[in-house]
């Protein structure tokens, strides 16, 4: 049996990275590919209710290193127990957003230094990194709009932070993503859920001659 392939989509909020997930599990089913569709933080019990604690946390909220280290607790248990069975499995796992989210986020958003963050990473899941990331980008100004649209005013603790937090979150996701051109794939964000869908699915195309 071979080995299954692990695919993130990453990005901003309202780049539409859930849509995107859905779509390409999908299309992968309708090719006869097995997939697993998953999420982070999430995807297990343990890790679902940890994403509740992050999204919805108690009092004032946690400080960065202790939200770094639950999103790593989440994630560990997501791997054991999840990804890396599916892909032993042959089975491709296709999640909304992985580590590089906390790079991200916590990292470029916050200012946790990278290195810690992937040691964190190293130590909880093994340091297991994608065979492909999408990157789904968009300009700030269209991404509002669709965060508005939404959300209206009930946006979670962290899609909720402040513009500049975002910014810096955004451009993050670019260093991330210049550093690693082997793994990563820029896509547009512009258009409609079809058009990103398609654009995702020939940069995909490598991979999935290789499944057959």
């Amino acid at each position: 049996m071979s080995h299954g392939r692990f695919i993130s989509l990453e990005g901003g909020e309202g780049v539409g990275k859930s849509t995107q997930a859905q779509l390409l599990a999908e299309a992968l089913r309708a090719r006869g590919i097995e997939v697993v569709l998953t999420r982070e933080p999430g995807g297990t019990p343990a890790a679902e209710a940890i994403r509740q604690l992050l999204l919805d946390p108690p009092d004032d909220g946690w400080n960065l290193k202790a939200e770094a280290l639950l999103f790593a607790a989440a994630r560990s248990d997501h791997v054991e127990k999840l990804i890396r069975p599916a892909l032993q499995a042959g089975k491709w796992v296709i999640c909304d957003r992985f580590i590089d989210s906390t790079r991200a986020y916590q990292g470029g958003g916050g200012g946790l230094p990278d290195a810690d963050i992937m040691a964190l990473h190293e130590f909880g899941s093994e340091g297991l990194l994608p065979d492909r990331t999408f990157l789904i980008e968009a300009p700030a100004e269209l991404l509002r709009g669709r965060i508005a649209e939404r959300d209206g005013d009930n946006s979670d603790a962290i899609g909720g932070r402040a513009d500049d937090y975002h910014a810096r979150v955004a451009a993050q996701f670019s260093r991330i993503c210049d550093d690693a051109p082997e793994r990563f794939v820029r896509v547009d964000g512009e258009g409609t859920a079809q058009d990103i869908h398609s654009r995702i699915l020939a940069a995909l195309e490598p991979l999935l001659e290789k499944a057959v």
